[in-house]
């Protein structure tokens, strides 16, 4: 039985397509076959034979399951939850109270320290009810050139899911936040640039736009980090450094190593003007958790069993057969896929969760539109080293989402921060971050400064004039009247086995013989060569998905014996789409052509082609 308290699933939320956003075009919801084993009741037995049995519905083992799925495999896919997503679901208040709870009676592995405080303005008959919001247990961003977009138009799963835009990047420094400078048209524009510093950073977006191709400029500085780079071959100052290394490139720390960097500083700008002027992409109604419980379904409909409040009590290699908590049991005759989190009490080789990341999400009474872009409803937070009363040596990384997401009502927002500090320093970060996010937001909102004459003056054509210099100088000196009321506030660390900032290392599922010899009388013996048992990676403090589809890749060439038919599939509808119009992929913009420097005089601005249209449920 599903919880009362889940959120209403995709389909119910969508019961039909309609267009998609920017296009004419209307899809056919015959196109979409019908979902077994998610909106239908769950199946009352287990199947007596599978291939694969994956035990854990987020987002890696979902993308697994629906690979597998529509590779012919005969899948079971079960979770000990009554929900979707695993580590990465999307839940309600009442749901995370309950999550809380099980989190610190160490019934979920690989979390800890979780301390929650929720408002009496949430309940049942208060102003917010706990379906209202929907909380990330990690939350992601999607980038508009990445393998997880691929998969998901190539797999259609897109269909499920609807997106919308995010554009807005802010750099805290020196106090306050810098909106970030990331066209040609913004670097040309910018009163507070010298023109050796815009031509500085132009020549350097040239660059690592191919930098692979230039070993000779980055190659000495191969083993140094990207800020010891920017700062000796480019003569850049140290806040474009930092906006191009934490804001554009989303790195850790200013010791990230160049090839790192550059890759990640790539990345964005390549992602940017490919299906519009912004160069990532969230999910409605959650992240992970959402895209997660798209691609179960698109298992479902390949044939795939789902089981909600199943576990895996046990396994023997030798017959192959699981046996799960309801005494119902399965022989599964290839590979047994196990997240950490539904592990079995006394499981053996759990690969190692050596790192953490410390997260925090709050319920905020503020709707935070100062620091959205017009039309957008998410901007993206970014803490460099150093920048906090605290003193934090690592990033701290915020994402913030308005109502306009359908995570929360009007009027409030929910703000995301991460860092992979340990400890007592990390939660000093945390609030440190939380306390300068709350002043800045009470700052600009604030009708206190902006009327005070000797800031706001009166041209001779009776416009305001604002003067820039009193205007700073009032922002460190306001002290706020009012207050950010907190309807909720989550912390909790969470552990992984993929470093800070990388994608999965595949040799965390090699195997181990000398393991499975040494224990072969236990009943449950996990990444061993004939036990055929492999447990999933928790996810990183990556905030962009890129570790998903590496993982589950590799997964499913452990599997099958190849990734080379991974989503290779011939979808039935493909001939209906033709006849309806153009296909899913769009045209890509390419950045590089906005970036010429013999034109610097004339339009600066990154315009995309009208035919780049995001086929999806895109809302701009």
């Amino acid at each position: 039985m599903l919880s009362p308290e889940r959120r209403t699933s995709m389909a119910e939320r969508r019961p039909s397509f309609a267009n998609f956003a920017g296009s004419h075009n209307q899809i056919d919801t015959m196109m979409i076959p019908h979902l077994a084993g998610i909106e239908d009741p769950l199946p009352e037995s287990t199947p007596e034979t599978v291939d694969v049995l994956i035990a854990g519905t987020g987002l890696v083992e979902s993308v697994l399951a629906a690979a597998l799925a529509w590779q012919g495999s005969n899948v079971l896919h079960v979770d000990c939850n009554d929900y979707y997503g695993d580590s990465s679901a999307t839940l309600t208040v009442d749901q995370i109270k309950l999550w809380v709870n099980r989190v610190n009676s160490n019934s979920i592995p690989s979390y800890s320290n979780a301390k929650l405080y929720v408002s009496t303005s949430i309940g049942s008959d208060r102003r917010y009810a706990s379906r209202d919001f929907g909380i990330d247990l990690s939350p992601k961003i999607l980038f508009a050139k990445s393998d997880l977009l691929s998969i998901l138009v190539k797999s259609r799963v897109h269909q499920y899911l609807e997106f919308q835009p995010l554009s807005s990047f802010h750099t805290f420094e020196n106090d306050c936040f810098e909106k970030l400078t990331n066209t040609k048209q913004d670097i040309f524009t910018d009163q507070n640039l010298s023109l050796m510093t815009k031509r500085n950073l132009m020549r350097f977006l040239k660059f690592v736009l191919n930098w692979e191709q230039m070993p000779d400029v980055w190659g000495p500085y191969r083993d140094k980090s990207i800020t010891q780079f920017l700062f000796d071959k480019f003569k850049l100052d140290k806040p474009q450094v930092f906006e191009l290394v934490f804001s554009i490139g989303l790195c850790s720390n200013i010791e990230t190593k160049v090839p790192l960097a550059l890759q990640r500083i790539r990345r964005y700008l390549t992602s940017f003007d490919v299906y519009g002027p912004f160069p990532v992409l969230y999910s409605k109604y959650g992240g992970a958790g959402e895209v997660s419980q798209g691609f179960c379904r698109s298992a479902a409909v390949a044939g795939a069993t789902y089981k909600l409040n199943e576990k895996i009590y046990s396994y023997n290699p030798t017959t192959q057969v699981a046996t799960f908590s309801d005494g119902s049991k399965v022989t599964v005759t290839e590979k047994v896929i196990v997240s950490p989190t539904q592990a079995p009490e006394g499981s053996q080789h759990i690969p190692e969760q050596k790192y953490q990341v410390n997260r925090m999400a709050c319920l905020v009474e503020k709707d935070c539109n100062e620091w959205f872009t017009e039309g957008e409803s998410a901007s993206v937070v970014v803490f460099p080293p150093g920048s906090l009363k605290s003193g934090n040596k690592e990033v701290v990384q915020t994402l913030i989402l308005g109502a306009g997401s359908d995570c929360c009502p009007q009027g409030t927002s929910i703000w995301y921060l991460s860092t992979i500090e340990k400890g007592s320093r990390a939660e000093m970060d945390l609030d440190a971050a939380l306390e300068a996010l709350e002043a800045s937001l009470l700052r600009e909102s604030s009708t206190e400064i902006t009327q005070n004459d000797d800031i706001v003056q009166i041209s001779d054509d009776g416009r305001p004039i604002i003067n820039s210099v009193r205007l700073g100088q009032s922002f460190k000196e306001y002290m706020p009247r009012e207050s950010i009321q907190h309807l909720m506030k989550l912390s909790y660390t969470q552990f992984t086995s993929t470093p800070p900032f990388d994608v999965v290392n595949p040799a965390l599922f090699d195997n181990d013989a000398l393991n499975n010899r040494a224990n072969s009388d236990r009943k449950f013996i996990p990444n061993a060569s004939d036990n055929g048992v492999l447990y999933t990676a928790m996810p990183s403090s990556e905030i962009s998905y890129d570790e998903v589809v590496t993982a589950a890749k590799v997964l499913y060439e452990k599997i099958v014996g190849s990734d080379d038919d991974f989503f290779d599939v011939d979808f039935e509808d493909e001939e209906n789409e033709m006849q309806n119009g153009p296909g899913p992929v769009p045209n890509n913009i390419s950045y590089e052509n906005a970036i010429d420097d013999d034109d610097e005089d004339a339009d600066m601005g990154m315009q995309g082609d009208d035919s780049a249209e995001f086929v999806g449920k895109m809302e701009i």
